[in-house]
């Protein structure tokens, strides 16, 4: 399945569908032998117990709560983050396919600004996006450049593990659920007594996570972790959903003391048929701390915070988008679909295309209204 595209990010497994692979975002059926048109309940049944093998916390879990995550390894290399779950009364496998490296600010072409971010000494960074827009994949990178530069002790709680790092400078305890910790909460308690001084977290799930996540900010440690949300402001909500409406100024103050840097990402369609990472980097200051504390408005938002801010690295959505049609990285309907606010970014394509002499004005259809036989007619002496 592996060999049958390229590009390809997971494999799945559905009752009455072929053997798939998802390649540059979509999904492709697979022939193999011995050939297999569709899956029955009894195929699927037979993968999802032969990845979950005999572990009884996994079976637990499928069984009450209808889902289970783990990982399988197919090569001492490759480690595949598997997701198991019921739909219809049928087993559903996908395996999210790991990068064989681990990931560097280079390979990725992440901005200078994420050596900020990973120097930094305390706070909280969130990495935020929908699944499959490249959150761990940027962290790695991050944790990589801290491996490479700072002789510290970095603790990772994740779901599965997915880049194993080698010690380098760095010191690297490497926590999995359910085979190292049984939750995330209790993973992050026994953290603290470990000494570390960088902390991954793989998901921001809960309250008691966040909770226990803002304490390792305020004592000193530098936390790093992800939500599923789109962009800054929605990560904010989010957070302040968990937590009961009489907590929620407490909440407040506490994340904007403790919020260092929120980037959120997107995947999108590449001319030559890649895809291409754009993010919305958001730091913090003097107006993003007043917009978490007191919450946003028309007049106080984190979009025209960031966009006034560019000068300093951070950027929006939109900004990523216009650098990447200007660079002829995208398509203008990439642009436009993609565009937070489209009317903004239409005229900035259309700046881009005036400067390259590709943009055509196009006349109103309006005519000065002339009797025809006053237009040949000579202009008398002295009038205008």
């Amino acid at each position: 399945m592996l060999e049958s595209h390229s590009s390809i990010s997971d494999l799945i497994f559905a009752v009455d569908r072929p053997f798939q692979v998802e390649s540059l975002g979509e999904l492709k059926p697979v022939n193999i032998e011995p050939h297999i048109d569709c899956l029955t309940p009894f195929h699927t049944e037979q993968i999802a117990l032969a990845m979950i093998g005999h572990d009884r916390r996994l079976i637990k879990e499928l069984i009450m709560m209808g889902a289970c995550d783990c990982s399988y390894a197919l090569t001492e290399k490759m480690r595949f983050r598997v997701n198991i779950f019921k739909q219809r009364g049928h087993f559903s496998i996908v395996m999210r396919k790991p990068q064989v490296e681990t990931p560097t600010a280079a390979a990725l072409g992440l901005p200078p600004i994420f050596q900020e971010m990973s120097r930094l000494k305390n706070g909280l960074i969130l990495v935020t996006g929908a699944t499959g827009s490249g959150k761990t994949t940027t962290l790695g990178a991050m944790l990589n450049d801290i491996n490479e530069t700072q002789a510290v002790h970095v603790v990772t709680l994740e779901d599965p593990i997915e880049f194993m790092h080698v010690n380098k400078k760095a010191t690297f305890s490497q926590r999995e659920l359910g085979q190292d910790f049984d939750s995330f909460p209790g993973g992050l308690r026994s953290a603290l007594r470990q000494a570390p001084k960088v902390i991954l977290i793989g998901e921001m799930r809960d309250r008691h996570t966040v909770e226990i996540a803002l304490s390792a900010a305020e004592t000193g440690h530098l936390v790093l972790s992800t939500i599923h949300t789109v962009d800054a402001g929605q990560a904010m909500n989010r957070i302040l959903g968990m937590f009961d409406r009489a907590e929620e100024k407490q909440i407040r103050l506490r994340l904007a003391d403790s919020i260092r840097y929120v980037v959120s990402q997107r995947l999108v369609p590449k001319l030559g048929g890649e895809r291409l990472l754009l993010q919305e980097i958001m730091g913090t200051n003097l107006r993003v701390r007043e917009a978490i504390a007191l919450g946003e408005t028309e007049q106080r938002n984190f979009y025209d915070i960031i966009d006034t801010s560019s000068p300093f690295g951070w950027t929006t959505f939109d900004q990523s988008v216009v650098r990447a049609f200007e660079a002829d990285l995208v398509t203008e309907e990439t642009a436009q679909l993609y565009a937070t606010r489209k009317g903004k970014v239409s005229h900035e394509i259309d700046l881009i295309k005036k400067q390259r002499g590709l943009f055509k004005h196009q006349g109103s259809g309006l005519r000065l209204d002339v009797d025809p036989l006053m237009r040949n007619r000579p202009v008398p002496a002295g009038k205008v």
